[in-house]
């Protein structure tokens, strides 16, 4: 299989996800400069109108990157489509006590489903968008995911759970590109966002107060906050406010006995709605052996046997050295050749061999270091 990112043919007709920003705003300038055909598609995915979301401002700057490319814009709002499939996902996990990473679902659900679909009946032949990440063709079995060349912004990870037939007609153009280059080619086409700050927080809803807004589409469900030898040391405000490994945001305080070291989210006892704490980082609770997917998305044909690979289990997550077991139920065992800290479930174990990332799927229970049989689930 040859490593070379796929690139579109001269005159063919790509439509680009154009966010505002500076990486989608180069996709479409590389395009244009290799001979496409390329248009411009806007999308607004949140229809909230409040002090966080940028939906307003980013569209301005589409209209001056496509005036200064001259590239047509189309504008077309998938905000009910994206509250359906996306965000009562992420409500429901967080109501679970699990830590979901709603981008897995944009991509797949949104800009690589209805986005895209958009695309083709505007008479695009192929998808484009600003992602770090490479499609590479395996000589006639179809399309291929693998890393971006810049390993500090490769967003493979976000992509993992696109089939390939939506792989087939999406096109990275800045997948051998690292950021420095990409904003360095900006600013030589005169683009106004040359300098924009990347965008962060949640996917299309913006940087804001995380525990504030969940807590305006999920009630408060108090309980004790407890050492791993029962002792009751606070109070939470639900489940659903806390992740595995945080610090922080615990109103703890100072505790007779314990020290001044800080505290962890080590696990989540929904049956008790208790959330468990410790105060080492590395406490034999918060390390975990090995875990359990939900069942796995392979973008290309399932492994029917065991094999060695690396999973990241975030998206700044180093890739770890892991024994991948496949379950007759479609799951995934994970044998992890160093215990991993803080792997959570909701949030996506991705698998890879080297640069060639094989799919992924939700973590579904962990097993910890603590105990032979303890899992946190």
């Amino acid at each position: 299989m040859s490593d070379r990112n796929f690139q579109p043919p001269a005159g063919a007709r790509v439509i680009v996800g154009l966010s505002g920003g500076v990486d989608s705003a180069v996709a479409a300038l590389l395009l244009r400069e290799a001979g496409c055909r390329v248009e411009a598609l806007f999308m607004q995915n949140w229809d909230a109108d409040d002090t966080y979301c940028t939906s307003a401002q980013d569209f301005q700057d589409a209209r001056a990157i496509c005036g200064e490319l001259d590239l047509p814009l189309h504008r077309v709002d998938f905000s009910a489509q994206y509250r359906q499939q996306v965000f009562a996902e992420f409500l429901h996990e967080h109501a679970r006590g699990r830590t979901p990473n709603p981008d897995v679902l944009c991509n797949r659900e949104i800009k690589f489903g209805v986005a895209a679909q958009y695309a083709r009946r505007l008479g695009a032949e192929f998808f484009a968008t600003g992602h770090y990440a490479r499609r590479i063709d395996d000589g006639g079995d179809g399309a291929a995911l693998f890393k971006g060349r810049d390993a500090a912004k490769d967003q493979s990870y976000f992509l993992h759970s696109l089939t390939r037939e939506q792989l087939g007609t999406a096109t990275f153009p800045l997948g051998d590109l690292d950021k420095a280059e990409v904003r360095r080619i900006a600013q030589r086409a005169g683009l106004p966002v040359h300098d924009k700050r990347d965008s962060t927080g949640i996917c299309f809803i913006g940087e804001r107060p995380f525990r504030e807004f969940l807590a305006t589409h999920l009630p408060a469900s108090p309980g004790w906050i407890e050492t791993a030898t029962g002792e009751r040391v606070g109070e939470h405000q639900g489940l659903a406010f806390y992740t595995l490994g945080q610090r922080g945001g615990l109103q703890i305080g100072g505790r007779a006995g314990h020290g001044s070291a800080p505290w962890y989210v080590a696990a989540k006892d929904s049956g008790r709605n208790v959330l468990l704490v410790v105060q080492q980082h590395d406490h034999p609770l918060l390390l975990a052996e090995q875990l359990e997917t939900a069942p796995m998305h392979w973008i290309g044909p399932p492994p029917d046997a065991s094999f060695a690979c690396t999973a990241r289990l975030r998206h700044r997550h180093a890739d770890q050295h892991a024994v991948a077991e496949p379950q007759f139920s479609g799951r995934v065992v994970l044998r992890f050749a160093k215990p991993q800290r803080a792997a959570t479930p909701g949030q996506y174990a991705v698998l890879y061999r080297g640069d060639h990332c094989l799919g992924g799927a939700a973590i579904d229970r962990v097993a910890i270091i603590a105990s032979s049989t303890a899992e946190v689930s």
